[in-house]
């Protein structure tokens, strides 16, 4: 659970810290590498770790990727400039890539199939409190300690998480492949090929700037090119970095899916509310950050109860296969009914979505590691932390374009106005007249009605895919 927490909230505990970094290092117009860097590294880091761990070890894996973690959270403490602490973030997100992945296949390996779904529950809270909480700590620990001490802290936590580790039963690699290492390096250059450019082209449309469409596509086409001849080499390799054979299972790869659409959902809800409950609504950031509370909390909860459900009685994707379809409803009533509710009616809303979307959460991971088998738990593990932040990257880009879409179609000025808003916060509405600010939060309400109704195929999605997973009992 220690290692989950740090590379969870690793990915969010510098969003507020990044003013003070570009104060001081400079070229504010690079700060957000920061942040692309390390997801971008880690999700290559996931397939590796997994892999490698399936063969040499997962145990010692965890003690390698411990170690990169720490020693690159110093190099981001001392780091000179943007470019340096970006460098040293993508060696961060190297070691948390493999924090993520061998942890949910450390579970895997040291519990029976029956019981993972409780443990899953446990490190599925872990995931979603760290990286609710990220933030929050990052704004706290800046303003009394400086930026580099969201680096620092990595170091006595990563220590204690080093001496936890060493009470890991050493156990036998699972002699997949007969033990003998053949690792794809091919594979693993055409993984980062299609990933480093699918995650910036994400985040360059995600700008809504018209002029970095082209580059965005540039980088979409370069991503689709290198997918192509990864699959290809990925049938041929004696190794490959991800067995094509094992993920184009049903259970798999709709299970997989499912993360993806759960990502898709939550990252999207948790990215865009906080702006409709400032721009639209007129909280205080204090204020949306309260209101947001039963969101991130009824989502462990939501996870404990299912996991403990699936150790109970073995049923695994019935949970998602009802919860996910709720979801959906009352994401759809958030749609239609946001504008009528008080802020004091909105949290219950919030929790009912939250309870309901922790239902998936631990079904994924159980229900892969039961289909992969004790010889590619890793690879299991880490093709669903992969689908997960590919989910969560895609969707939110596909949320954003619609709001920008909408906007634009009523009026080009409020879209130019909601990109400034999603840059810089709701002072970029500061200075414009009253009854321009009334017309535009209108607007923009009527664009989160879109918006809300994406979510919720997301979520009507990742129902479907529940719905047709093969694998209904695990154990």
């Amino acid at each position: 659970m220690l290692p989950m927490f740090l590379a969870a909230i690793d990915q969010t505990i510098i969003a507020t810290a990044l003013p003070a970094m570009a104060a001081q290092l400079g070229d504010v117009e690079r700060v957000s590498w920061v942040v692309v860097s390390y997801l971008v590294a880690a999700t290559i880091a996931a397939p590796v770790y997994g892999r490698l761990g399936d063969v040499l070890g997962r145990r010692r894996l965890m003690f390698v990727a411990l170690t990169v973690f720490i020693v690159a959270s110093v190099l981001c403490a001392i780091a000179p400039s943007i470019l340096a602490l970006t460098a040293a973030r993508v060696l961060q997100g190297f070691g948390g890539g493999g924090l993520m992945t061998l942890s949910q296949a450390l579970v895997g390996e040291a519990v029976p199939p029956r019981e993972r779904g409780r443990f899953q529950g446990y490190l599925a809270t872990v995931f979603v409190c760290s990286s609710t909480f990220g933030p929050v700590a990052g704004g706290w620990l800046t303003q009394h300690f400086g930026w580099t001490s969201v680096f620092l802290i990595n170091v006595p936590l990563g220590l204690i998480a080093l001496a936890v580790a060493l009470r890991l039963p050493r156990r036998p690699p699972s002699g997949a492949y007969g033990g003998r290492l053949h690792f794809d390096f091919i594979g693993l250059g055409l993984f980062a090929g299609f990933i480093a450019p699918m995650l910036l082209a994400v985040e360059q449309a995600q700008r809504f700037d018209p002029a970095t469409l082209p580059l965005a596509a540039g980088l979409a086409a370069v991503a689709v090119a290198s997918l192509m001849l990864l699959l290809r080499q990925e049938r041929r390799a004696r190794m490959p970095l991800l067995p094509v054979k094992l993920l184009a299972q049903a259970g798999i790869w709709r299970s997989n899916a499912l993360a993806a659409c759960l990502g898709a959902h939550l990252v999207s809800l948790i990215t865009f509310l906080p702006i409709y409950l400032q721009v639209v609504r007129g909280a205080s950031p204090g204020h949306a950050g309260v209101l947001l509370l039963p969101l991130t909390m009824l989502i462990a909860i939501g996870s404990l109860f299912t996991g403990r459900m699936i150790s109970y009685t073995g049923y695994g994707a019935i949970f998602p296969s009802f919860g996910m379809p709720i979801v959906s409803m009352f994401v759809i009533a958030l749609a239609f009914l946001a504008p009528r509710l008080g802020f004091g009616q909105l949290p219950f809303l919030f929790a009912a979505i939250a309870l309901f979307s922790g239902t998936a959460m631990p079904v994924v991971q159980t229900t892969v590691q039961f289909i992969s088998g004790p010889k590619q738990l890793g690879a299991g593990a880490a093709s669903v932390q992969f689908s997960r932040t590919i989910g969560a990257a895609i969707g939110t880009a596909v949320v954003g374009a619609v709001l920008f879409a909408t906007l634009a179609a009523t009026d080009p000025d409020a879209a130019h106005l909601f990109a400034a808003i999603v840059e810089t916060g709701p002072r970029a509405l500061a200075g414009l007249p009253a009854d321009r600010v009334a017309i535009l939060q209108g607007e923009i309400a009527h664009a989160f009605r879109a918006a809300f109704l994406t979510i919720a195929c997301f979520g009507a999605l990742g129902g479907v895919m529940a719905w047709t997973i093969p694998v209904r009992r695990i154990g």
